[in-house]
């Protein structure tokens, strides 16, 4: 396990956000998937360590309601695309010109957001553990972790919801802030990934269809490489393999 310092800054409404660093050189703006966090995702495993061990400094935020981040319970705090606004402003927070952007799940999910609607233009693109029905059909898996926070604690353990209730549990989600973060998070019209034209990497575990299909995502995407690891989307992102792909795909920063 690698040591990422924690910092913190303001994103655009004043909600105090925590920014993991490691290594330096060529910026890469790594997201964490839903739930989850900078430390959980990347710094745990070492998948920050093998990033930045080709030359980057790896710029892990906690979204907000997750890892150090603050989770405000007021609801305008949490304006539509709330987190693709929260990753503009940590660019414009580090002042960020040329740098990559990459993330797993929601982390991806944001990152294709920020870029498909133009609010952010990264040379490179990472995208983890993504496939096409969690950004055209969003709303259902939104719905699904609706009910995990709403039947919290009467889930029984033979559900297939119980899983997800006890990472939650594990994480220590404030549920209050979870469920208005859910709202925030509008589907993505496919036809806009033809617009997102820099180099990609589409990577995604060999037993993961939580997303949909992320090779049929790749090939909505005009610049995109496709690559599977090993795993289902929960274990794909504990195991090295994740980082090393990505690694080997960015290549020694120049």
């Amino acid at each position: 396990m690698t040591d990422a310092g924690s910092e913190f800054f303001e994103s655009f409404d004043g909600t105090r956000l925590a920014l993991h660093r490691h290594g330096s050189g060529r910026p890469l703006v790594l997201l964490h998937g839903l739930f989850s966090s900078a430390r959980m995702n990347w710094i745990k495993w070492g998948h920050d360590e093998a990033i930045a061990a080709e030359g980057y400094e790896v710029l892990m935020l906690d979204f907000r309601v997750h890892g150090e981040s603050e989770a405000p319970h007021d609801p305008a705090r949490y304006p539509e695309n709330v987190l693709v606004r929260d990753v503009a402003a940590l660019v414009d927070h580090l002042g960020l010109d040329e740098y990559d952007l990459g993330g797993f799940s929601l982390g991806a999910r944001t990152s294709l957001h920020a870029v498909a609607n133009g609010v952010l233009s990264p040379a490179r693109l990472v995208v983890g553990g993504m496939g096409t029905a969690g950004l055209g059909e969003w709303e259902k898996r939104a719905a699904y972790f609706r009910r995990v926070i709403d039947e919290f604690d009467a889930i029984p353990r033979d559900d297939p919801a119980y899983f997800s209730m006890q990472f939650l549990k594990s994480q220590g989600v404030d549920r209050k802030a979870a469920r208005l973060l859910l709202d925030t998070m509008p589907d993505l019209d496919l036809a806009r990934l033809a617009g997102v034209t820099m180099p990609a990497l589409v990577v995604c575990g060999d037993e993961d269809r939580d997303n949909g299909s992320a090779e049929e995502l790749a090939d909505l995407l005009p610049g995109a490489t496709y690559m599977e690891v090993p795993g289902t989307h929960m274990s794909s992102v504990t195991k090295p393999d994740l980082g090393r792909a990505i690694a080997d795909w960015l290549g020694p920063a120049a």
